[in-house]
């Protein structure tokens, strides 16, 4: 189901990638990534205009939306979902999640484990098999029994088959035929934020 325009903002970094039908059942893809501490936001709705103008389409052309879920950052993942959220309700199509983890996996081989940094000493790991996905949980430390992927798979790493963005645009290409739940963040562990331990104040009367 193309054209398919899918964003991502879950790390330090803004993307978009947009999937246009081409010849003989091909695809063409026209991405952008733009490295960012701060200011996703901002910044994405402008850059997703500026991808749709490079392949000359405008919204409205538009078949469906992917969108990146995390895991992440908490606040970057938030952004991308509610956008989608809008987008597609505004649009009248249909927006797909797709976690971090299965784009990664996206296009190798399998076996494949999944193995991404999720700071204070963890690590989120998924394994994915001809069979299908296991299940994504964290854990303190792995050893990989088979071929591994991801920024804490260690030495002999294999390297992603394509840029994240583009694998969730083909991912939720390959899903917009048939009905999807809409996207919602995917978080392993809860928010780094944490309410304040002082006791409220007393309101006089």
């Amino acid at each position: 189901m193309l054209p398919i325009l899918a964003f991502d903002t879950s790390a330090a970094h803004c993307a978009a990638a947009l999937l246009l039908p081409a010849p003989l059942n091909t695809c063409r893809v026209i991405q952008r990534l733009e490295p960012m501490e701060k200011g996703q936001a901002e910044r994405l709705i402008p850059l997703l205009e500026e991808v749709l103008a490079e392949g000359r389409i405008g919204w409205s052309d538009l078949k469906a939306l992917a969108v990146g879920t995390g895991p992440g950052n908490f606040t970057g993942v938030r952004i991308s979902v509610a956008a989608a959220r809008g987008l597609a309700l505004g649009l009248g199509v249909p927006a797909i999640g797709v976690t971090r983890l299965e784009a990664l996996a996206f296009g190798l081989p399998r076996p494949v484990m999944v193995v991404e940094d999720a700071r204070r000493d963890q690590v989120y790991v998924q394994l994915f098999t001809e069979s299908g996905a296991g299940v994504a949980h964290l854990a303190d430390r792995v050893v990989p029994a088979c071929p591994a992927t991801g920024s804490a798979a260690g030495d002999g790493a294999l390297a992603p088959a394509m840029p994240l963005v583009e694998a969730i645009a083909r991912i939720g290409a390959a899903r917009a035929a048939t009905p999807q739940p809409r996207p919602a963040p995917f978080y392993l562990r809860g928010a780094d934020a944490a309410p304040p331990s002082d006791p409220p104040p007393v309101i006089l009367p």
